[in-house]
């Protein structure tokens, strides 16, 4: 199934069509959960927490562009697709947005600024992520 905003996406190449594996996205979906769990702990400091919190968001969100049938490159446009492809409010997609802002500057710049409201925004958004990816899956 084709989605008209995706595939305009495909034809200025900036996403790729191809079909969706089974075994890959539940592996994605594994991935997505296992460190959403761990990013859960908070035992673990806040900077460990973020980084399996954004890592499980993008995983899971990759996961739901890959049932549609498509595949990206860029961290940023595989969750600015959720609205696309799970039908993510924009207001859950912008929380996903500010972490990826905050994880290039961590990445890049070596600046980490987060706090708990962050982490916990993001959990709240990946567990949204997960649960219609999960739908998806079983429909």
């Amino acid at each position: 199934m084709t989605h008209p905003q995706l595939d305009n996406l495909v034809r200025i190449s900036r996403l790729k069509s191809e079909p969706a594996a089974d075994e890959e996205i539940e592996g994605l979906v594994r991935s997505g959960v296992r460190r959403l769990s761990d990013a859960e702990r908070e035992d673990l400091s806040l900077e460990s927490r973020f980084d399996l919190a954004y890592n499980a968001a993008h995983s899971l969100a990759l996961a739901a562009l890959r049932m549609r049938g498509y595949r990206s490159d860029s961290r940023y446009l595989v969750f600015q697709c959720l609205q696309h492809t799970v039908d993510l409010p924009q207001a859950q997609w912008r929380v996903l947005d500010n972490a990826h802002r905050k994880r290039n500057l961590a990445e890049y710049e070596g600046v980490l600024d987060v706090g708990e409201e962050l982490i916990a925004a993001l959990l709240r958004v990946a567990r949204e992520v997960e649960k219609r990816v999960r739908d998806g899956m079983m429909s």
